[in-house]
């Protein structure tokens, strides 16, 4: 199996991508930014990806949970770690269900992100 070490990030705030890069580059995890769920939708070369880091709220009317059940119907089965800045009891339960190694409400620590993406390592 290939050395999983690349995350694939997306969010459409600059600032978010720009600061979880610095972060996973600290933690020694190479990152793919997207600023759109579009960007994303291009992205096909899920070999190499770790996980994936998904805002729930997109600016373009996407939604993170959404682009999930897309890439599960499309048979990839990447580990998706979901983040958000407006948390409700039904978007937090739509995102277990969908399946996700964790649910972070922004602004969350480093420590909170880094426990599931070394689980994910661990797999």
């Amino acid at each position: 199996m290939p050395n999983r070490n690349v995350v694939f990030v997306v969010d459409d705030d600059p600032g978010m991508l720009r600061g979880l890069k610095r972060l996973l580059r600290e933690y020694g995890y190479d990152s793919v930014l997207f600023a759109s769920a579009e960007a994303f939708q291009d992205q096909n070369d899920f070999e190499k990806a770790l996980c994936v880091i998904l805002d729930i709220n997109l600016n373009d009317g996407s939604s993170g949970i959404e682009l999930r059940h897309r890439l599960k119907a499309a048979g990839i089965s990447v580990p998706v770690i979901y983040m958000t800045g407006s948390d409700s009891p039904a978007v937090r339960e739509a995102a277990h269900q969908s399946g996700c190694l964790a649910y972070l409400t922004k602004p969350f620590s480093a420590k909170s992100l880094m426990e599931p993406l070394k689980r994910a390592s661990a797999s």
